[in-house]
């Protein structure tokens, strides 16, 4: 891969990843708590995030870069199948003494998307500056 991004380019790349996360997990939660709740992992995760690269030493292009896969790796994982597994959560949170079977479709998908998001995440590594 020829294409090197700056630090500059993963911030805004950092934003537009905040922007996609915010708007698809907030779409997929079932309740306004859940809203409210999925709101601050952004914030949670660049706390953590920010902690790590500074005690390992990491460079902020590399700390943005892992910011901007988690974030992405979620929206992809739970975009697609996030309203069955959210219904599924509601009548559990709803049933809590009824064990609400585990949906296959949505398993399989967080497996094969998860396994996705890894080889891309390692296709992208060298465009780090």
């Amino acid at each position: 891969m020829s294409l090197k991004l700056t630090t500059g380019d993963w911030v805004v790349i950092a934003g537009v990843s905040t922007v996609i996360f915010m708007v698809a997990m907030r779409w997929c939660m079932p309740t306004p708590k859940a809203k409210r709740q999925i709101s601050f992992v952004p914030l949670g995760g660049s706390v953590f995030l920010l902690s790590s690269a500074v005690a390992e030493g990491y460079s902020a292009s590399f700390t943005l870069y892992l910011y901007s896969c988690i974030l992405l790796a979620f929206v992809v994982m739970l975009a697609p199948v996030g309203k069955r597994v959210a219904a599924d959560t509601l009548e559990q949170e709803q049933k809590p003494w009824d064990k609400v079977p585990l949906n296959t479709f949505s398993l399989y998908w967080f497996a094969f998307s998860s396994t996705g998001c890894i080889v891309a995440m390692v296709y992208v590594w060298p465009a780090i500056d």
